[in-house]
């Protein structure tokens, strides 16, 4: 072992205390290890924080099973066709040529908190001293009776990266002349809130200027929704007639649907479509489960950090989180994902750890150059994270305001995905 001098050790620790730090990791001369496990919006932007503002004194390491990543986001205007397919996908490589991290393309699947590993599809292992866990959300298939894997090629829900969001827009551009899409939103808490409602804007887009005499029905759990008012004058406005909405009161609730005849039955009525879309009640991803930091579906968490209340070395980001008043969103997580990354950084190096603050907008398209938002700044209380203030679009705004809100929406989108994959 190396025996460093006051004045070198001193200089490691920043001149901190030593036992206010993880100071062995520095004293023995080896860098503390952080895994992060998903690389979508929390996970991808924790691991370019810890990595970039660490300037080599972590190892980082980040678990994603794809090589390419679509965003969730944004994919609804992929599917108005105001978007190409190939325009949400990103790649990992800049994460490991120009931060050091090392990206591996495997599954998480199991994590061991006494020995702190983890377990990958692989068989291989890796040690962590820090871990972090951003894998987003996994679908309770029986929420919805009839549902299942298998039916989700026939009713797919497009809820996670992947392909099915393409498949939705196949069926829908395969739709016979007048028509029915059907879609059965997920009851709450779920991904995105507004997501389902700016998706039906954006098949009733495509709807009107294709198959205009075609009809979408919404069968919802619930009996409101985000930004209803501004989704329900915008239908009117844009695609009168074509969109009905139909609350739990009305249809009673979903009894089964059916993914070979693509029916769905309810107390009111039953359905025949030509295209469906179903989205299931919604989970933390299985690994979370697995790490054992979960409470029912959902991870609960220290406001000021982001750390697992079942575990101090572990932090749970973005969706699978239990995170108050903030939403399920890309813009939560990767907010979220600041926070713990300055967090893990002071405990294991000890720079500075700064009050957690936190902020989302959730932005949607309601048709070409008409966006709204709705979005709010926390804070960390003591026991939940708190809204310090929040603002919502207004109904009734001008064509010129609706358009700079659909431009600031892109340049989020911009700013956001290198924020994540720069």
């Amino acid at each position: 072992m190396t025996k460093l001098s006051r004045r070198q050790f001193t200089t490691l620790l920043g001149g901190a205390a030593a036992g206010a730090l993880a100071a062995p990791y520095l004293a023995f001369g080896a860098n503390p290890k952080v895994v992060v496990i998903g690389g979508g919006a929390g996970g991808a932007t924790a691991a370019r924080y810890l990595a970039k503002d660490s300037k080599g004194a972590i190892n980082v390491t980040l678990v994603e099973p794809n090589k390419r990543y679509y965003t969730c986001f944004f994919s609804n205007l992929y599917l108005g066709g105001l978007r190409d397919y190939a325009s949400i996908g990103h790649s990992y490589e800049r994460l490991a040529i120009e931060h050091g991290i090392n990206v591996v393309h495997d599954w998480a699947i199991n994590v061991d908190g006494d020995r702190k590993t983890v377990s990958l599809g692989s068989g291989a292992s890796l040690s962590y001293d820090k871990l972090v866990l951003s894998p987003g959300i996994d679908m309770k298939y029986d929420s919805v009776p009839g549902y299942s894997v298998e039916a989700q090629n026939r009713m797919p829900h497009g809820w996670k990266s992947g392909t099915q969001v393409q498949l939705i827009k196949a069926q829908v551009e395969a739709m016979p002349t007048g028509g029915t899409f059907v879609m059965v939103p997920p009851p709450n808490p779920y991904r995105c809130p507004p997501g389902p409602y700016e998706r039906i804007s954006m098949i009733a887009h495509v709807l009107s200027q294709k198959n205009p005499t075609a009809k979408i029905i919404v069968l919802d759990p619930k009996p409101k929704f985000s930004k209803q008012a501004l989704f329900m004058e915008g239908w009117e406005e844009y695609y009168p007639g074509m969109v009905e909405w139909i609350d739990p009161g009305v249809h009673g609730g979903i009894l089964n649907v059916n993914p070979d005849t693509l029916e769905i039955e309810t107390d009111l009525d039953t359905f025949e479509a030509d295209a469906v879309s179903v989205i299931p009640a919604q989970k933390a991803g299985a690994i979370a489960m697995a790490a054992g930091v979960t409470e029912g579906d959902w991870a609960p968490i220290i406001p000021a950090s982001m750390q697992s209340k079942a575990d101090e070395d572990i932090y749970v980001l973005g969706d699978a989180s239990v995170a108050s008043s903030m939403p399920k969103s890309g813009f939560s997580a990767n907010s979220q994902a600041k926070v713990a990354a300055n967090h893990i950084r002071g405990a294991l190096t000890g720079s500075r750890v700064f009050d957690a603050r936190f902020a989302n907008t959730c932005w949607s398209l309601i048709a070409p150059d008409n966006g709204v938002k709705v979005g709010a700044r926390y804070s960390a209380g003591a026991e939940k994270i708190d809204v310090v203030d929040k603002f919502i679009s207004a109904t009734g705004e001008t064509a010129d305001l609706r358009k700079s809100t659909f431009e600031e929406s892109e340049g989020w989108y911009k700013a956001i995905t290198a924020d994540m994959f720069s």
